[in-house]
């Protein structure tokens, strides 16, 4: 479908936008953890082992329900799927705000990662069936863009919270949103434009019965489906993990600032991804690759990261690391390619399973390198939980080691021209 009548199709941007909303929560459960850390340490009596742990648990189900997550969008539609999961992230919500010890704090966690798990790979697969091809990497960088905005409200907005209501109460108040979301969701959203009457605006050439068995073994088979994963793994992993738990108690340890303003700057590195996977997105459609404004990005990636681990004492300026977090955001957004690296090398009428391996990857990284952060710590000279800039350059190499593997990744990716191979 060459065109696309803009009066009837409008309804594709109400739907997008409610699951737009519905990974605005997805993104505050998963980086909300570093913002309540010292609470949870003096409610629960926990070590910093136990906090990685904890902010660990939202991926842990996350990272295993990506496969599934994507049989279910193929079979049972993104509708029902992500109502389901909204209703459940909600559940887990109120579960973790009227938790009464560390056991119950972890089975809430456990429930919003498992209730979220499904909502970005439904999305993705609407944006197959609502979007053009061409429209794919840009409406992936978009959907990024707006689910960090649940990043912004979990970390210096959420301070304001936790300080006002306490964060039992912050966490019951999300739990509630989440269910209304999840009913919108059911009432508003249409898996593909058929379900409306309207033609279709991507079509399947290939008209056989699609088999889950069969399309697993496609994907999982496919040589070109791995690189993406790693890809997607180290960048995504390492900057979700600094971001999102411990990029606060760095700056309070090394800087000595409040928690406030603390949640500030990793605010820069949230701002820096949201725009960047505007920018990313828009390159990749604009250039007609997918590799190569990755590689760029994930390459200058690299090189902040250095400069933080290497060159930054400690004792660089506030301005300086405010532009440096920044920076960081901004060139870790290449892996939102990942998920057009993964789709355009495997049949288009799987894109929920094949985006959904190279998610996975993500979440498996940042699953592995939270609670290694948290232990490396407890081994070095922290006193009372306060450690030194040597003591997290020593548990940040982690990150700098998983983003080397993705750059090797990145140049085993096949350039696809940002076309699906199999439709050529």
């Amino acid at each position: 479908m060459e065109s696309v009548n803009q009066k009837s199709y409008n309804r594709r941007w109400v739907i997008w936008g409610v699951l737009a909303m519905a990974y605005v929560i997805v993104f505050f459960h998963r980086v909300a953890a570093g913002v309540v850390r010292q609470e949870l340490i003096n409610s629960f009596n926990i070590t910093d082992v136990e906090f990685g742990n904890f902010g660990a648990m939202y991926f842990y189900p996350y990272m295993l329900m990506q496969i599934p997550s994507g049989i279910l969008a193929d079979t049972l539609g993104a509708r029902k799927t992500v109502s389901v999961g909204i209703i459940l992230a909600g559940i887990g919500s109120l579960i973790f705000g009227f938790a009464p010890n560390i056991t119950f704090a972890y089975i809430g966690r456990l429930t919003v990662g498992l209730g979220v798990s499904v909502v970005f790979i439904s999305t993705l697969k609407i944006l197959s069936q609502w979007f053009k091809p061409d429209e794919f990497g840009r409406m992936s960088g978009l959907t990024s863009f707006i689910g960090n905005g649940g990043a912004l409200l979990a970390q210096y907005p959420l301070v304001v919270l936790v300080a006002a209501i306490g964060w039992r109460k912050s966490f019951s108040v999300i739990g509630g949103i989440s269910v209304i979301i999840a009913i919108v969701t059911y009432i508003l959203v249409r898996n593909k434009p058929e379900d409306l009457g309207l033609d279709p605006i991507v079509i399947i050439k290939e008209k056989k019965k699609s088999s889950i068995k069969d399309g697993l073994k496609i994907v999982f088979t496919n040589p070109r489906t791995w690189p993406a994963f790693f890809a997607m793994g180290g960048i995504f992993g390492s900057v979700i993990a600094f971001m999102g738990t411990w990029g606060v108690p760095y700056m309070i340890d090394v800087y000595g600032l409040t928690k406030g303003e603390a949640s500030i700057f990793t605010m820069m590195v949230t701002l820096g991804l949201m725009i960047g996977s505007l920018i990313v997105g828009n390159i990749s459609d604009r250039l007609g690759k997918r590799r190569l404004p990755f590689a760029a990005f994930s390459i200058v990636y690299l090189v902040v990261w250095i400069v933080f681990l290497f060159v930054n004492p400690g004792n660089m300026s506030l301005g300086f690391m405010y532009v440096l977090f920044f920076l960081m955001g901004l060139t870790s957004s290449g892996f939102v390619l990942s998920w057009a690296c993964g789709k355009e090398v495997n049949p288009e009428k799987y894109a929920g399973v094949s985006t959904s391996i190279a998610n996975m990857g993500g979440f498996l990284f940042a699953a592995i390198i939270q609670p290694i952060i948290g232990f490396v710590l407890e081994q070095s000279d922290g006193a009372g939980g306060v450690y030194s800039v040597e003591a997290y350059n020593k548990a940040f190499m982690v990150c700098l080691v998983v983003i080397i593997i993705s750059l090797v990744s990145l140049f085993l990716i096949k350039e696809t021209n940002c076309k699906n191979i199999y439709s050529e």
